[in-house]
This record gives structure tokens, sequence and C-alpha cells, in this order.
């Protein structure tokens, strides 16, 4: 049964099937619980199971692949076109496979054990990032209400604990308690990031992707390893400005009669990868960065007459294109001022 095709709509217990012949012929219809379906879908004959990706689809896609059957992910935006008039698990079920019969459908690349993997460890130092974050201004706040004022930012956290530590300060015991305990949670969450910090740059050194994507300037070990846990095979990309769109570096297009509209980039894709190449961006055009720009360059005649800001993500869909590049040619970067020189 080469020829059939079982859309999934996947939940945590229960999971509605839609089975069909690729003419759209129905075949079957039917509501599982999670043991039910591993059943049932090894005593079915090798076929194609349709997923949309959320989460789970990629450690399913993994078992239905050791089941023998071959597996498509759809983005879930293009499969909401299809559903018909009621919103419910059968609908949605159904149009999973209306969806993946467009010819013109683009699918989701299921993820490996290790991208998934590497993918955990960079959320979690994200996590911790942002939580800090919010103790910091917790902390700012407080202080702020007691008549202490600081400037925003992580390098005014010293001059925030000198405060606190300061026994002549004008705060109220209890106050500096909760700031003392603050503080603490501070510090915890400051030897866990670098903690993970030092994690994802032991994961970006072991693989030759990262190592290749970091002799790109303004791509480190962050960068790297993100884009080898989120990003796709670049072979489902035809050229590079492919994956620059997307990661939503492009401008959102409002075309109509034959005259275009560009506005600001569509910030379609990856999240990830796109605010740390924009960041990787900024770096090389930052103070430190600028002496190195060569006179009479595409970035230096681009400085000189735009925002620095625009500069920064039109620098980084560049950088997004030559990553394609670097991938898809297994090669290290190439300057291309040295290249044109040569």
């Amino acid at each position: 049964m080469d020829d059939m095709m079982i859309g999934v709509d996947l939940a945590k217990n229960v999971f509605q099937l839609h089975g069909t012949l690729r003419t759209g012929e129905v075949q079957f219809r039917k509501k599982l619980t999670r043991q039910q379906f591993v059943m049932f879908m090894a005593q079915q004959a090798p076929c194609l199971v349709i997923f949309e990706a959320c989460g789970g689809a990629h450690y399913w896609s993994r078992e239905m692949k050791s089941l023998g059957h071959k597996v498509k992910l759809i983005a879930p935006q293009y499969v909401r076109p299809f559903v018909k008039r009621q919103k419910n698990d059968a609908a949605d079920a159904e149009a999973i496979v209306i969806a993946a019969r467009q010819a013109e459908m683009r699918f989701v690349e299921p993820k490996t054990i290790d991208q998934q993997s590497h993918a955990a460890v960079f959320r979690g130092r994200e996590r911790l990032v942002h939580q800090r974050t919010a103790d910091v201004n917790a902390l700012r706040a407080l202080l702020h209400e007691h008549g202490h004022v600081f400037p925003v930012g992580m390098r005014y956290l010293d001059r925030m604990t000198a405060l606190v530590e300061d026994k002549s300060a004008d705060l109220p015991p209890l106050v500096r308690e909760e700031c003392q305990d603050m503080l603490a949670q501070i510090a915890e969450k400051t030897v866990r990031i670098t903690e993970r910090t030092a994690k994802l740059k032991a994961l970006a050194s072991q693989s030759d992707t990262a190592r290749r994507l970091q002799t790109m300037p303004g791509v480190g070990p962050m960068t790297a390893v993100a884009v080898e846990a989120f990003g796709p095979d670049m072979a489902q990309f035809k050229t590079g400005r492919d994956f620059a769109a997307w990661l939503g570096l492009v401008p959102k297009q409002h075309s109509s009669g034959g005259k275009e509209r560009l506005g600001r980039m569509t910030k379609a894709g990856q999240a990830d990868i796109r605010r740390l190449l924009i960041m990787g961006a900024m770096s090389r055009l930052g103070w430190l960065g600028r002496p190195k720009i060569a006179q009479g360059s595409w970035l230096s005649r681009m400085l000189a007459r735009k925002p620095t800001m625009l500069v920064a993500i039109a620098l980084a869909n560049k950088m997004a294109r030559q990553i394609w590049a670097m991938l898809r040619k297994n090669e290290d970067y190439k300057d291309p001022a040295l290249a044109v020189a040569a």
C-alpha cells in the first residue's frame, strides 16, 4: 500500500488518523490512544505519514521511520487553509492529508535526536538568561521604590550589590533581606548560565559544521550551534536567498498592479538564528569592528548612506546567504574582497 497517506493530528493522549489513497479516496478515520497508535502503525504496510510540525512531531517522525514508514511534517499555518467549516481533530487530520497532496507544498525537515538535544541546551541557557534579567529588573524596581535609581543593564549590577551590602544605606531591614535574596538568585543563575555556555562551546568545538560556521566573522559558538540545531538541511533551499527568506531577513512585500511595495523585514521563520545573525552583524559594525571594514567595500558604502540598524539587517541577510553556500559546498568562509583580489 505504497499509495496510502495517513494524516495524524497529534495530541497528548488521543490521536486522530485520516487515511486516504494518493488519489483522495478515504480509507479510514480513527481515533486512537498513544499505545493503540503505535500498535496500529506497526501493523500497516509502509506508507506516507504526515504530521503537523508541533510538539512531539519530531519524536513521532523518528518512531514512524523506525517502523518503515516515510514521514513528512507540515507547518501548521499551511494546514489551516484546508480545514473545513468545523474545527475539530478529525477535520484537522483530513486537512493535513489534503495539504500534503498539494504539488507546491513546503515541508519541514524532521530533526534528529542530536539536533533536539543541542536545542534543549540552547533553550535552557536562553531561559536562564531571561529569568536572570527578570530578577535584575525586579531588584532595580525595588531599590527605586526606596529612593535609589540605577540605569538599565547588567553592567550596573555591581553598583546595586554595593548599595545592598552597604550597612549605612537607608534601606529597611526587610527590604535589604529581600534584595540579598534576589542577589543570591542572580548569582546562582549566573553560575548556571556560565555552565550552559561552556557546554555549548564544547558542542561547537566537537562539530565540523559548527567549526566551519565559526570561520565567518560575526558567527560565534552560540550562532553555530543554533544553525546546526534549528536550521534545516540546506539542500531543501535552491538559493541562499531562500534560506534568508526562511529566516525572515527579507522585506515584507505588499505589491499589486505591477507596483512593488517593500516594507519591514518579515520576521518569519526561526527567530533564534535571525536574532543571533543580527547581533553578529552589529558586532561587525561596532567601534571594534569598523576599522576592519575595507574602504570602498559594499559594507562601507552602505554605512555611508544608511542607518546602522538597517545595514546590520542587510549584513545579516548576506551572512545567511553565505552560510547557505558554506554548508552546501562544505567550504570554510572566504572573504569576498580577498577572493576578488585573487
